[in-house]
């Protein structure tokens, strides 16, 4: 092979590599992506202290959601020991939250959920408690979460009690992402922490449709 025609394919291959570096500096397009499940649909619920929080609320944070009653003596107090180990690993990230659903809004009142928070001894601004209408509620869980079976929102809302240990992870666009992951079992409790530590890393992504942030897929 003559010393030109190897000065031409390695200018080519500098040339390709300049322009993958120009084309994904500054992005996260290069690195390997966690799996998209799901994204979260539009929602309105309170919190704690009754101020109302919507899912634009959640974007620009890395959000792990579950799904609580205040009233549980069963798996919610060990879910919860999970979770505060979660908690406590990134409780001074700006951009971590907790957002914990009610699944007995019908007990869980907005000044039930601040005595529960204030026994917890959590700062509510980086694990938010939240009620409202059952339905919505269960709609949620299962149509943009994914911590309960969709098929259940066809029997009576009186007669449907969601039970869960899953916890789901929620990217800063609102997309859910890598895996649904089980809250009693201390290996998917260390895989969620590292997955966080991975979308914090990341920047969010999203389109504007006529002036609102979409994170639809579709």
């Amino acid at each position: 092979m003559s010393k030109k025609l190897i000065g031409y394919l390695v200018f080519f291959a500098v040339l390709v590599a300049a322009f993958y570096y120009f084309l994904f500096k500054g992005t996260d397009n290069w690195k390997v992506k966690l799996p998209q499940l799901s994204f979260v649909k539009p929602f309105m619920f309170r919190n704690q202290d009754g101020v109302p929080f919507t899912e634009k609320d959640m974007l620009g944070k890395v959000s792990v959601v579950e799904y609580f009653f205040t009233t549980c003596k069963g798996i919610c107090p060990k879910m919860h020991v999970g979770m505060k180990g979660v908690y406590e690993a990134y409780k001074d990230n700006p951009d971590f939250m907790i957002v914990a659903h009610t699944c007995d809004p019908e007990t869980d009142s907005v000044p039930r959920l601040k005595f529960y928070a204030d026994s917890m001894k959590i700062d509510t601004k980086k694990w938010v408690l939240l009620t409202g209408r059952k339905d919505s509620l269960y709609q949620m869980a299962r149509n943009s979460y994914l911590l309960d079976d969709p098929k259940n929102n066809f029997e009576k809302i009186e007669d449907q009690f969601i039970h869960t240990q899953f916890f789901a992870l929620v990217d800063k666009s609102g997309k859910v992402r890598a895996q649904i992951y089980d809250g009693l079992k201390a290996d998917e409790l260390e895989k969620l922490k590292k997955d966080i530590g991975i979308l914090l890393k990341e920047k969010a992504t999203g389109n504007f449709v006529n002036g609102i942030f979409t994170n639809n897929p579709q």
